[in-house]
């Protein structure tokens, strides 16, 4: 078999975008140092998870996609010669802003972009305020790993990104998270197999964890953690994450579990596409 060895990680906010910038290369190196091709960080990796308010000043850690966190990682990912997902706060221009992942080759390339399509209102996840919705469709990845995809926290909610994913090629799909406790938390058990399953891919869903009250003080959101790994039979590969401190999962993935699970349950050549129509139009 085919192995890939995967880290996705989780962590609380620090304080300060520098020292989780120093936190996150430092995640990388020790994934790098136990065998690991490619990383995944948690949302917004190098802030605060600000969605919880409505405040301008966040829109200071806005940057360009070959702006100094891009360029920093990706000299990274050469050196280590590792893919990376940076789960960033893109500006796009200025007043323009996406909730973005850039996927880095193993040799340093830039690859491309995806762009959140999905953007909540709801209370504590007051995230129109700071996205635009993605606009760059679901690419999907030659990489050093193989075919990776990705979408972003709330885009797990509608089964139709995942499958966009499984159907642009993706064999790894990863789903950067910033998710607490409540509503969702039987549904974070329970989408990332369904999706496996029904797109026949590997998904990664890294969270963050911890209670951010150094940002938000007694308005702050504790993230569960509880970061994942999923086959494509829908089996966690390992244990999920710790429910309450940061973490760096390592997972080997037999990558042709792939195939094996799309030969036994042809879910791509059953779907009936000329019998969906109607989804675009409702």
């Amino acid at each position: 078999m085919t192995t890939v060895r995967a880290a996705i990680t989780q962590t609380k906010w620090t304080g300060d975008k520098e020292s989780m910038l120093d936190k996150h290369e430092q995640f990388a190196r020790d994934a790098a140092a136990e065998g690991a091709q490619v990383i995944c960080f948690q949302e917004l990796f190098y802030g605060p998870y600000f969605g919880i308010t409505q405040d301008k000043k966040y829109y200071e850690y806005a940057e360009p996609v070959d702006g100094p966190t891009v360029t920093r990682f990706a000299a990274l990912a050469k050196e280590l010669n590792m893919v990376m997902v940076l789960p960033i706060y893109e500006e796009q221009q200025t007043g323009v802003y996406y909730n973005t992942a850039v996927v880095v080759d193993a040799d340093g390339t830039v690859l491309g972009s995806y762009r959140k399509q999905h953007i909540p209102q709801v209370e504590k996840f007051y995230e129109k305020f700071y996205f635009k919705p993605g606009n760059l469709g679901y690419p999907v990845f030659d990489t050093a790993v193989g075919k990776v995809g990705v979408i972003i926290c709330y885009d797990r909610h509608f089964p139709e990104a995942w499958r966009m994913l499984g159907l642009n090629g993706a064999h790894l799909a990863f789903n950067p998270n910033a998710t607490k406790p409540g509503l969702s938390n039987r549904l974070w058990e329970v989408e990332q197999p369904a999706a496996a399953v029904a797109n026949g891919y590997f998904v990664l869903a890294p969270n963050r964890v911890g209670l951010e009250d150094n940002e938000y003080g007694d308005e702050a959101v504790n993230f569960y953690g509880k970061s994942q790994i999923v086959d494509p039979r829908g089996n966690y590969v390992g244990e999920m994450g710790s429910g309450e401190h940061e973490e760096l999962l390592i997972r080997d993935l037999e990558m042709d579990l792939v195939r094996q699970m799309r030969d036994d349950w042809q879910f791509y050549r059953d779907r009936r596409p000329d019998g969906y129509g109607e989804i675009s139009a409702l």
